[in-house]
């Protein structure tokens, strides 16, 4: 999502989309998902259904890769993580890394 002002800790991003606050962008990219069992992946991943989920079947560490076509300024990135659903497979870290291509990527973020 982009977005031209500092968005608020907690904001619902489908709220702040309707009023026009941000834009989701994530239909321009190509998703691509380090590994994934049947049934969890890209698709469940972005249907905006919090009953569905991507669940990695693999070695860690976990990647969700998001490649654009063209460059594209990203300001606001939004995950949702539920802890009280499923501890076990809600991620502890969380690195965000931008770059030209998967061989120069530089870590420009990490939430814990």
């Amino acid at each position: 999502m982009t977005t031209a002002n500092k968005t608020p800790p907690g904001a619902d991003p489908k709220q702040l989309e309707r009023t026009g606050t941000v834009r989701e962008i994530g239909s321009q990219a190509v998703w691509s998902l380090s590994s994934c069992k049947p049934g969890f992946g890209v698709d469940q991943l972005r249907d905006d259904n919090l009953e569905t989920y991507w669940q990695s079947d693999g070695s860690q560490p976990h990647l969700v890769n998001i490649q654009f076509r063209r460059k594209t300024t990203v300001k606001t990135l939004c995950i949702y993580a539920d802890y009280k659903s499923d501890e076990s497979y809600t991620p502890s870290k969380i690195s965000v890394r931008v770059g030209n291509n998967f061989h120069n990527l530089q870590e420009i973020r990490v939430a814990t």
